[in-house]
């Protein structure tokens, strides 16, 4: 394939390279082993800096796509998506990754004052406004989970933008905010009048409550995300390995 980007495109160039570096994972050589364009060159040829393209690289190593070795090189990953990968996932791709349709039934976006916890998490000044999205989301048929989530006033947002689109795509393509890293809480507890609403469910019903706190790539807090899900519809698997 002819390796080029585009750079009067208003994607970046890391976005736009990770991009091509997804291309060459498909293809049936790099499946089978064959070392990835060596990193100087392929710089040189994009005309870009080593440190963009090494930005891409490393979110795809992250992701568990590819592997680096020293003296050797960079390959496909010859196992499955890791559990990093899948943990930093919007809700929309978790759900297209499982074949599940998802409708929205609510999604409100507001500017608030946020609680102590949010001001603790992204360390700003208490009297600062944060952008909240709320959503509740579910099958075609029913609801079984209610969202709310802040974001740092640095990425960007207006509340202007299309949240109906997948999340982390819509912060990548809009706001060059790329979340790699997704630390989470969960437990259960019975649903009070509010979310037993949201959720159409009696109220003192179990529930899983997710807290989620995501990162950029340099491990700059960007989202501080909750979630009330029915206790049946939602079930947490972690895959380890020795």
């Amino acid at each position: 394939m002819r390796y080029s980007i585009d750079h009067k495109s208003p994607i970046p160039l890391h976005a736009q390279a990770e991009t091509l570096l997804r291309q060459l994972i498909a293809e049936e050589d790099y499946q089978n082993g064959k070392i990835m364009p060596n990193e100087v060159e392929l710089a040189k040829i994009l005309a870009i800096s080593r440190t963009t393209l090494r930005q891409a690289i490393n979110k795809l190593v992250f992701e568990g796509l590819l592997v680096r070795k020293k003296r050797v090189g960079t390959k496909v990953a010859q196992t499955g998506v890791s559990s990093k990968s899948n943990n930093w996932l919007s809700f929309s791709q978790e759900m297209k990754l499982r074949g599940i349709t998802i409708r929205n039934f609510e999604l409100h976006v507001t500017w608030e004052m946020p609680n102590t916890e949010v001001i603790r998490f992204f360390e700003i000044k208490p009297d600062k406004q944060v952008l909240k999205m709320e959503r509740v989301r579910g099958k075609t048929d029913e609801p079984f989970v209610y969202f709310a989530s802040y974001f740092h006033p640095r990425v960007g947002l207006t509340g202007d933008e299309d949240f109906k689109r997948p999340l982390y795509e819509l912060l990548e393509h809009e706001h060059s905010v790329i979340a790699t890293l997704s630390k989470e809480e969960i437990s259960a507890m019975a649903s009070d009048e509010f979310i037993a609403g949201k959720l159409r469910i009696p109220v003192g019903s179990p529930i899983l409550f997710r807290k989620r706190f995501v990162f950029d790539q340099g491990e700059r807090p960007i989202e501080f995300n909750i979630g009330y899900y029915k206790a049946d519809s939602f079930v947490y698997t972690v895959e380890s390995t020795r």
